[in-house]
């Protein structure tokens, strides 16, 4: 176990060298996102009825999971461009176990998903955004969770496609909006048809959104956070579990 932490500790620092030397990177990943904020939220707001405050009430903590998915679906990339460039063949000769390499690279990715949702929260709060400072807590601590499980299988996607660069992003742009859709990200689904509710309970993300909505509306003993934690704590097993498997057999 000391040796897992030391080598897990390693690889964090390597994966985090290049985020910090190039923040533009962190940024670059939440155009989507706020574009989605500054183009819906009006419109949500006049399809509703409700005001601008209200409206983003409901939409700030679903763009705060579509910023975590969009941003942690797409590291894969980079490890695909160090499996081109030989960097990766190089890594796996040296002592560092093989968890600790996949380990080490998903723990990477809470670090640019709490860095883009404070931003979005900073940026909203002006426009009437309420948050709870209680909420905003457990609302980070489950998306930095459920970032690890999600880089963790785009990790485990681009060691399974290897230098297949297309069929990562194939895989990754296929399953980008369903998943986004499906978790309610734009508008809740309460509203939807029964067959859309029912794939949406198959969805983990469907989950985290209710929980977000949840905790920044102050109400943190809600049983959605509940529910939430579950759904991030399985992400973050599973992938971790999927991408460890991968990385073993790489």
């Amino acid at each position: 176990m000391p040796t897992f932490l030391a080598d897990t500790g390693t690889v964090l620092a390597r994966e985090l060298r290049p985020a910090v030397r190039d923040p533009f990177s962190v940024v670059f990943s939440m155009i989507q996102p706020l574009i989605f904020l500054g183009l819906f939220a009006p419109l949500l707001a006049g399809v509703t009825g409700l005001s601008t405050a209200d409206s983003l009430q409901s939409f700030v903590p679903g763009i705060l999971v579509m910023s975590c998915l969009v941003g942690t679906s797409m590291t894969g990339s980079n490890l695909q461009a160090e499996m081109l460039g030989g960097s990766h063949e190089r890594l796996l000769v040296t002592p560092l176990g093989r968890p600790a390499l996949l380990v080490g690279r998903a723990l990477k990715e809470i670090v640019p998903v709490l860095v883009q949702a404070l931003i979005i929260v900073a940026v909203t709060v002006p426009f009437g955004f309420d948050l709870a400072p209680a909420g905003l807590v457990v609302g980070l601590a489950l998306l930095a969770t459920t970032a690890v499980g999600l880089g963790a299988l785009s990790y485990a996607l681009a060691l399974a496609v290897r230098e297949q660069e297309w069929a990562f992003w194939a895989v990754q742009q296929t399953l980008l909006f369903p998943l986004l859709l499906l978790a309610g990200v734009l508008i809740p689904l309460d509203s939807a048809p029964g067959w859309m509710r029912a794939a949406a309970s198959a969805n983990p993300l469907h989950y985290l959104v209710d929980a977000e909505r949840a905790l920044f509306a102050g109400q943190v003993l809600d049983g959605t956070v509940a529910a939430g934690a579950v759904a991030a704590v399985l992400t973050a097993a599973g992938g971790v579990w999927v991408g460890t498997r991968a990385m073993r057999a790489a």
